[in-house]
């Protein structure tokens, strides 16, 4: 009953905050225009529409999926491994996708074909990860762990010699800007392709949350319970790496989302992974949605929200830092 309540005011709090985040924006659109639109008893200029639905609410929910997608896939991996300080790239997927971005960048394909590219490379990298567990089969965790510490290096290297190679006055700075991440370029059709799977991979990580509590439990005690440990890590790892590769293509690389939402939801809502992973979920909405609000409207000029995301969760796990072990005791 606790948890509902908390799942209720949480769900309530994100939706607040998207209302807010409309409002918010160098073109003036005021909450009381917003509230009676919402009431049926406003209308809005054909700019105010254009803003409204080709701007921001597909911005406002590309940072409601990218947050909720890092967070969900960093408690699933931080629950596989046992790990606290694992997050979404750990098997090379944000390491792939920023290759295969750049990569379609250099080539000058087009902005669509680039999110493919980003996908592609992401996916690419975790089957180079899972590749090397396969052939080095003894202790496969620890071995799946260092393929995808093998993988990320790799492909972190190729990314760095399409930045040497790419003309230092055209495409360099894109490339080096969307490393950076954020959500200024986010088109209303990519959102509308990416949230149906974005969202069904959440709501299958919830279900198959309590595989995952057995998995945390240790390899022999799940296999003596009748789980197929191979099997069903690897769901967990193809549906994380799938919403991980995805927020690529929404936002470019946004890092601290998956590694510090986690704790935070470990600590106030326990280490029961049914409850855990929609409760990271819903956090990572709203600290993406805080974080992106405070990335276009702090100064004059747009931080990259990957900046901003990594300060202040490095702000914020400091803060928790004596508390996270609680999580893991």
């Amino acid at each position: 009953m606790k948890s509902l309540v908390s799942f209720f005011w949480l769900s309530v709090l994100l939706v607040t905050l998207v209302f807010i985040s409309l409002s918010l924006g160098r073109y003036p659109l005021g909450m009381s225009d917003l509230y009676r639109l919402l009431l049926g008893h406003g209308k809005l200029s054909e700019t105010s529409w254009a803003v409204l639905l080709y701007l921001r609410l597909p911005r406002i929910l590309a940072a409601v999926l990218v947050g909720a997608s890092l967070s969900a896939s960093g408690a699933v991996f931080q629950a596989m491994f046992v790990n606290p300080l694992v997050s979404p790239g750990i098997l090379g997927a944000l390491s792939g996708a920023s290759f295969g971005a750049l990569l379609g960048m250099l080539l000058g394909k087009s902005w669509h074909l680039i999110q493919c590219y980003a996908f592609l490379g992401g996916i690419m990298a975790v089957f180079l990860a899972l590749g090397i567990a396969l052939i080095l089969r003894e202790e496969a965790l620890l071995m799946l762990i260092l393929g995808g510490i093998i993988s990320s290096s790799l492909f972190a290297s190729l990314t760095s010699v399409i930045k040497m190679v790419a003309d230092p006055y055209d495409k360099l700075p894109a490339m080096v800007y969307w490393l950076m991440g954020g959500l200024s370029n986010v088109e209303p059709r990519t959102v509308a392709i990416t949230a149906p799977v974005m969202l069904v991979c959440i709501v299958m990580l919830s279900l198959l949350s309590p595989y995952l509590n057995l998995l945390s439990q240790g390899e022999e005690e799940a296999k003596s319970l009748g789980v197929n440990t191979a099997l069903v890590r690897l769901i967990f790892i193809v549906l994380s790496t799938l919403i991980s590769s995805l927020t690529v293509i929404l936002a470019g690389v946004i890092q601290g989302v998956g590694l510090v939402v986690p704790h935070i939801a470990r600590m106030l809502f326990g280490v029961n992974n049914r409850t855990l992973i929609p409760a990271a979920s819903l956090l990572g909405a709203v600290f993406l949605l805080i974080v992106d609000d405070i990335s276009r409207t702090l100064l004059w000029v747009e931080i990259p929200l990957g900046i901003t995301s990594s300060f202040i969760g490095i702000v914020f796990f400091v803060a928790i830092l004596r508390n996270a072990r609680r999580g893991w005791g």
